[in-house]
């Protein structure tokens, strides 16, 4: 099964490790789209400095994050499991994983980024700012940008197993699963059970502990079919609308009563 997640906009700091080297990340055709945006991100933040913030999106009061991204080629790296916090990520908790859940976590998870493509959560990055949604100078949209890598390398990358698709919709845009990897593909969202809404914050914790808890199961579905099943016997209240025509996505709507 391959999991398929966010980033976080927050970040833990860059270790004091060995920089990055893009060439021993996952995902090695993926290489010379990470060599690209890096290159632009660096030269962009290592020059005007309000017009990096405007880029990117970025507040005054986060003006520090455009200096930490002029200096990514010297900045250590750590795990990108390590790197990525916030929400999702706290629900997720993957160093209290035990051994064969966390070995389990480094063969099926794989982070989207609007810097690096995707990332195993094993693959050593520094800390950075910069969303799916940054529109580069050079380079433009970046979720089109990583459209022609991605749809060259995610198929291979998600086996012969389901897909679950926890991405947002920024990062979803990068890559959409077509045909055969399509209909195996379960994308989900995470329901308010009275109202049937959209829930926002408490989206991203459920996500986390729906991940967690097919990790710490070792839960191990052939198709969305038998995944739905796990979830349910994990506990989770799960309905599921299977595609209307072959090589289309499963929704799930998982439902939840605490949106606090």
């Amino acid at each position: 099964m391959l999991v398929l997640l966010p980033p976080s906009e927050g970040k833990a700091a860059s270790g004091h490790g060995a920089p990055v080297r893009l060439e021993s990340l996952s995902l090695p055709g993926l290489t010379d789209a990470r060599k690209a945006v890096l290159a632009e991100l660096v030269e962009l933040c290592s020059g005007d400095e309000d017009k990096a913030r405007e880029v990117l999106g970025l507040s005054e009061g986060l003006r520090g994050e455009v200096a930490k991204n002029a200096g990514l080629r010297t900045a250590g790296a750590r795990p990108a499991g390590e790197i990525y916090t916030g929400v999702l990520y706290d629900a997720l908790d993957l160093a209290s994983l035990d051994a064969a859940a966390q070995r389990r976590a480094a063969s099926s998870l794989l982070i989207f980024s609007g810097l690096w493509g995707a990332v195993r959560v094993t693959d050593r990055i520094p800390s950075y700012r910069c969303s799916m949604g940054v529109k580069l100078p050079g380079l433009g949209a970046l979720s089109a940008h990583w459209r022609a890598p991605m749809a060259s390398v995610l198929p291979e990358a998600a086996g012969d197993g389901p897909v679950l698709d926890l991405r947002s919709a920024a990062y979803a845009a990068a890559w959409r699963p077509k045909g055969e990897v399509a209909g195996r593909t379960a994308t989900v969202r995470v329901l308010h059970a009275p109202t049937r809404k959209v829930v926002s914050h408490f989206n991203k914790a459920t996500k986390g502990r729906i991940v967690r808890s097919l990790l710490a199961d070792g839960a191990a579905p052939k198709d969305p079919a038998e995944l739905v099943e796990a979830l349910r016997d994990l506990g989770h209240a799960v309905e599921a609308e299977p595609p209307a025509k072959a090589g289309k996505p499963w929704t799930l709507d998982v439902l939840v009563t605490d949106v606090h």
